[in-house]
């Protein structure tokens, strides 16, 4: 294992802010390992074009692949919540202004499932609004 050596770094004062406020992104423990990562990424950026490469690239690609899916992942996880508490509010509001018995409910929840199967999970009020109307004319 390689020993670490001390080095004097001249760094203009605005190259260090940059630094001081990007250690948390580039999650780096202080400013010795912001540096020694960002010479490590440079370098590789240099050596794109030799056989180098690929460690490189494979380093980046996996940061940038990471981090996109993690931010698709809290949306989407976001956005289920919202709809996941909209949806319970309903449910709620729903039972306490109807009277419906278990079996009419289970019939329900089954036929819910064959039309959203059916339907690619496109929900359409309108549709449902003429069926419970008896005007459904299965387009």
């Amino acid at each position: 294992m390689e020993k670490k050596e001390k080095q004097a770094v001249w760094l203009y004062p605005r190259t260090k802010e940059l630094m001081v406020d990007h250690l948390k992104a580039a999650n780096a423990t202080s400013q010795s390992d912001f540096i020694e990562k960002a010479i490590r990424f440079y370098s590789g950026y240099l050596d794109c074009n030799s056989g180098t490469a690929t460690e490189y690239l494979a380093h980046v690609l996996t940061s940038i692949i990471d981090g996109i899916v993690k931010g698709s992942e809290y949306r989407i996880n976001r956005g289920l919540f919202k709809l996941a508490v909209e949806s319970a509010m309903q449910s709620h509001i729903i039972a306490a202004v109807n009277d419906v018995d278990d079996e009419t409910i289970d019939d329900l929840r089954g036929m819910c499932v064959d039309e959203v199967a059916h339907i690619n999970g496109v929900i359409n009020f309108e549709r449902a609004y003429d069926y419970q109307k008896g005007d459904d004319d299965d387009e």
